[in-house]
């Protein structure tokens, strides 16, 4: 958005998103230090601080040590003003979390899915109606999901495809909703948890009770692809009468397809590392695969291979895509 195309509305709601993310950054702040920090006059910052703690948005902790004059007020955000919903199914299981404005967890846990939408809505009407607070819906999903909601390929969810999950959820709750790729999702959150911070070219890969999938990441930018259709490795051809789905069925095939798609990803992105799900890999997996890649590709260009906990991850990035809906949201 150019600030000279800005209407008012648009600018308070930058000045909003500014505000909620340097208090949640920082911790606490004063009105200088945020005047600073975000580039925007003091007295702005002043009307925009009185509106957001009327409104119950901020907590005030204290005043500075007195430098020789008017000792300054320090605010922080209330995390408790808004809380988010993160869910994500698979198979007949529906899991979600609940969690405030600083990621702490205020409920979770797992429930039964009916595998179609209004299953779906109606599990998120009991959650909200426990939890008025909710402010934005992250959903998970496994299939591809391209830039408007649009679930364009779900083959294990048929009453769901085609659906435009965002914009059915948002007419029915009047709720900012994102809607995401599971592994998308999950490479998202191992990179937010700490997970190569200093080159975050990552790629995560599932082997999945749905079919294979990975998320993939360059330069900490999550690569969709052109079609959203990046990271679908199933459809990977690996052998004459076999792609990589097919392969992993196969006991016979099973390590070397997995090293296949190790130094197909090492020849075509160049990543520094390869995540895979703790309860599908050991150790010795993955010592074996990374021996095994060798064969197809120079050892020294081949990436790191690690394990992580998918669900954790998943979850934490559908957490950072519901935090940043909610700090978006205008008041």
């Amino acid at each position: 958005m150019s600030d000279l195309l800005a209407t008012p509305k648009e600018m308070k709601n930058v000045i909003l998103h500014g505000l909620r993310s340097a208090l949640l950054t920082l911790g606490s702040a004063t009105k200088a230090e945020l005047s600073q920090k975000l580039g925007i006059s003091f007295p702005t910052i002043s009307k925009f601080l009185a509106q957001m703690e009327a409104a119950g948005e901020l907590l005030t902790v204290g005043l500075d040590d007195s430098s020789g004059g008017r000792r300054a007020q320090r605010y922080a955000y209330n995390p408790e003003f808004m809380l988010g919903l993160a869910i994500f199914f698979e198979t007949t299981d529906l899991s979600y979390t609940i969690f405030n404005c600083i990621g702490e967890i205020k409920e979770q846990g797992t429930t039964s899915l009916i595998n179609d939408v209004p299953s779906l809505t109606r599990q998120i009407s009991q959650l909200i109606e426990i939890h008025p607070k909710i402010s934005s819906i992250a959903i998970g999903v496994p299939g591809a999901v391209n830039n408007n909601g649009v679930l364009i390929h779900i083959p294990d969810y048929p009453s769901f495809e085609h659906i435009n999950l965002k914009q059915l959820l948002e007419e029915q709750f009047s709720l900012p909703v994102v809607v995401e790729n599971d592994m998308n999702a999950a490479v998202l959150g191992y990179y937010k948890n700490g997970g190569n911070q200093d080159n975050p070219s990552l790629v995560y890969l599932y082997f999945g009770q749905n079919g294979p999938g990975s998320g993939i990441m360059i330069n900490g930018d999550v690569v969709r692809g052109n079609t959203f259709f990046s990271g679908e490795v199933s459809f990977v051809p690996q052998y004459d009468h076999a792609n990589f789905h097919q392969a992993l069925k196969n006991d016979n095939s099973k390590l070397d397809a997995i090293s296949r798609l190790v130094a197909t990803f090492a020849a075509i992105i160049n990543p520094r590392t390869i995540i895979f799900n703790e309860a599908e890999v050991t150790a010795s997996i993955l010592e074996r695969v990374a021996e095994h890649s060798a064969a197809y590709i120079p050892k020294q260009h081949l990436p790191q291979l690690t394990a992580s906990d998918l669900k954790a991850d998943y979850l934490n990035g559908l957490q950072s895509l519901g935090l940043d809906l909610m700090i978006s949201a205008s008041s």
